[in-house]
């Protein structure tokens, strides 16, 4: 039989030496992960209405990515247009550090570069899955970078909305003499091929889009597509829906980090912060691609919606004006020459190769 004294005092020698060893091991832990248990809180300001479907859903599973990811050590609090700064004041909030992260487009940003507005969607440009390849293995990002370095920004792709809709239009387009006086809500440099085409392109945040074309202070408004549109009830002031969306081909959304506090970022967190950008890029255009589907057919066979083609003759018209107006924007200066050079031999190679794969198969398809 054995001695019960013995037995406790081994259990205790037992206890003490694991007891020990835990607490060396305690510091080794708080060693590899220096922010555990300080928890980091960022602030993301969009330029999209407080949880709207699509573009205001995409920054909220941003920040929801950003948190798991992260285990917690990161809270992003998101903010839609006006609730912290202005649609239009994104990209200045973050860059001077009110905000740690802001969710929009970069063609909105055109006054501080001509060339930002590169990075979201040129007319008759690259398409979603264009766009990424020219982004991630194509020098695209490389040049987004350097040219967002000068305003202590970092710029990621956050999610693409895929071909967008023409747009929506009180009168029928069967010419281009039909654009001309048109005033029409239109960003980028969609808005200026519309300028030459006669028409007055107007810049206004999505929020102000369905009272202004339903006052008639517009003509004319594009948006995104038919998930978007539909949510936004732009059916209700105009029953003319145009495709294809040729001055927005594959509209790249974009997030923007302030530099010095992505700097502050232990090197784990800081590539957390990236990868969740290119899962929520990934994740909105399959977002897009599947309720699109559904939604054009509520607008069409529900809403009563006139589905219309641009005629060709108003397609070339356009097409011509929109090489042209591309093409200035290189001449502008030295960057904005590198970025168009860039973009436009990525886009010949792409064209080449779809000709043969994507379009070929898509042309097979309807046969």
């Amino acid at each position: 039989m054995s001695n019960p004294d013995k037995n406790v005092s081994r259990r205790a020698v037992v206890k003490g030496v694991l007891g020990g060893a835990a607490l060396v091991a305690a510091p080794k832990v708080a060693d590899a992960f220096p922010s555990l248990g300080k928890t980091i809180k960022w602030k993301m300001v969009t330029t999209w209405p407080k949880n709207f479907p699509g573009l205001g859903a995409g920054a909220n599973y941003l920040a929801k990515l950003i948190n798991e990811m992260s285990g917690g050590r990161i809270k992003v609090k998101v903010y839609g247009a006006k609730e912290l700064v202005g649609a239009f004041e994104v990209f200045d909030a973050v860059s001077r550090g009110t905000a740690q992260m802001g969710h929009g487009a970069a063609y909105y940003w055109k006054g501080k570069h001509p060339a930002t507005q590169f990075f979201a969607a040129v007319p008759f440009g690259l398409t979603a899955q264009e766009m990424n390849g020219w982004l991630y293995h194509g020098g695209g990002m490389a040049l987004w970078k350097e040219l967002y370095d000068r305003f202590d920004l970092i710029p990621t792709a956050i999610g693409n909305t895929g071909v967008q809709m023409g747009g929506w239009f009180n009168r029928k387009i069967d010419a281009v003499t039909d654009l001309k006086g048109l005033k029409m809500r239109i960003p980028g440099l969609g808005g200026e091929v519309l300028n030459r085409a006669g028409g007055t392109p107007v810049s206004l945040p999505g929020g102000e889009i369905f009272p202004a074309l339903q006052s008639g202070s517009i003509d004319a408004t594009e948006w995104v597509g038919p998930y978007n549109d539909l949510a936004f009830g732009l059916y209700k002031a105009a029953k003319f829906y145009y495709y294809p969306g040729w001055h927005e081909p594959g509209t790249t959304l974009e997030g923007i980090i302030n530099k010095t506090a992505f700097n502050a970022l232990p090197k784990d967190l800081q590539s957390i912060v990236i990868a969740a950008c290119r899962v929520a890029n990934q994740d909105m255009l399959s977002d897009f691609t599947a309720r699109n589907n559904t939604a054009l057919d509520t607008l069409v066979n529900h809403h009563g919606v006139k589905l219309l083609r641009f005629p060709d003759d108003v397609l070339k018209r356009i097409k011509m004006l929109s090489n042209e107006v591309v093409a200035e924007i290189a001449g502008q200066d030295p960057f904005s020459k590198r970025v168009y050079d860039s973009f436009s031999t990525f886009r010949k190679q792409a064209i080449s190769w779809h000709a043969v794969s994507e379009q070929a198969y898509m042309d097979a398809r309807t046969l």
